[in-house]
């Protein structure tokens, strides 16, 4: 008899969460294309646009993090955590999955706390190298956790741990082109070197203050042509900025690389935030990377990030406070350096994992398969 599986995936707040949660439904529905899929996110959340977008219904949760700065703010935030867990607890009843999976992000942590207290088996997909608190906790009751690091069984039980690697963007992977494609896709020049600088969708200010301090070494390196995109909260004063210094002619600014698998296949070096989503990608693509941790972001996950690849010597690790200092400086001295620039490319190519939606996917089934056959 066929089965139809009833999966929930729950998380968001980020593109680093949102992506992989898209790419192990995409990679259910490829294997069952009857699946019935249910995301549940964060109500006022990136995710709430993006998953109907890719196709998947959704439900919010009024779910919100704790507030470091202010403590009081917090009791409301309690109110919100008990609030979702509630209404977590009428949406499985509702959809009644075979599993759940949680990717990390608000939503979460009530649904998956909420599903395993019904016995339904959770899968957690943890796309750092250090575990955050919320994981810890759900890792407990939860009956798999994919990982993309080796040594993860610092933070969750090892028997539990599969070594899967992070989901990536599914167009990423269908777009992979080589250099010359995509240099000619950009309208470069094949015979300069080309540097990417990017600090997210919406941009990262030390990043693009780096930038700024070092337009006059950008110039004097004619034979590099730089891909800069200041992120949309940043563009306009950066662009009003470097009109007043004087643009390079070898520097491109955009708000945005709508068309980033080509300026991934273009670049021979990149300058990029740590984290894991990016990282992920990098590794796939095979690429050599700065990377520039933000530092506003909980338990500096991403320094760890980095550091697990400056480790084996596959990635440049610069701190968020010497971006300034030493980031354009090391990036001319980088790309222009064509062995180090292979041993980069061959050291972050092997930590690559092109299948992991897939793994991740067939964890999922295997955990779905279980529960409805303990439930005849």
């Amino acid at each position: 008899m066929k089965k139809e599986y009833r999966i929930i995936v729950s998380g968001g707040g980020t593109g680093g969460h949102i992506f992989p949660a898209l790419s192990i439904a995409d990679a259910i529905r490829s294997k069952h294309p009857d699946a019935k899929i249910l995301f549940v996110g964060a109500d006022n959340r990136m995710e709430m646009q993006r998953v109907p977008d890719a196709g998947y219904e959704i439900v919010g949760l009024p779910i919100a993090g704790f507030d470091r700065k202010n403590l009081l703010k917090n009791i409301r935030v309690l109110w919100l955590i008990l609030k979702s867990q509630r209404m977590a607890k009428k949406i499985i009843k509702k959809f009644a999955p075979h599993a759940v999976v949680g990717v990390g992000g608000y939503a979460s942590g009530p649904t998956l706390k909420m599903a395993a207290s019904m016995n339904i088996p959770t899968l957690i997909q943890e796309q750092n190298s250090y575990a955050g608190v919320t994981n810890k906790i759900l890792a407990k009751s939860a009956e798999k956790i994919c990982v993309a690091y080796d040594g993860m069984e610092r933070f969750f039980p090892k028997e539990k741990i599969e070594l899967t690697g992070n989901p990536v963007r599914k167009s990423l992977i269908e777009m992979r082109t080589n250099r010359n494609e995509a240099v000619k896709a950009l309208g470069l020049d094949e015979n300069k070197k080309c540097v990417l600088i990017v600090g997210g969708s919406l941009g990262a200010r030390s990043i693009n203050e780096a930038v700024i301090a070092n337009i006059e070494t950008i110039r004097d390196n004619k034979d590099i042509q730089f891909i800069w995109q200041t992120g949309k909260l940043y563009f306009e004063e950066m662009k009003e900025r470097c009109a007043t210094i004087g643009k390079p002619e070898n520097l491109a600014i955009t708000d945005f690389v709508s068309n980033m698998a080509a300026a991934l296949g273009a670049a021979d070096l990149v300058i990029s935030r740590a984290g894991a989503g990016s990282i992920s990608e990098f590794a796939l693509l095979g690429k050599a990377v700065i990377l520039v941790p933000s530092p506003n972001v909980s338990e500096d996950h991403q320094t760890k990030n980095a550091m697990a690849l400056v480790e084996k010597d596959a990635a440049i690790h610069i701190p968020d406070a010497k971006a300034k200092e030493e980031m354009i400086k090391t990036a001319v001295e980088t790309v222009l350096d064509a062995q180090r620039i292979a041993t980069l490319e061959k050291n972050v190519e092997k930590l690559g994992k092109p299948n992991a939606a897939e793994v991740i996917a067939d964890e999922v089934i295997r955990l779905a398969d279980a529960y409805m056959d303990a439930k005849r």
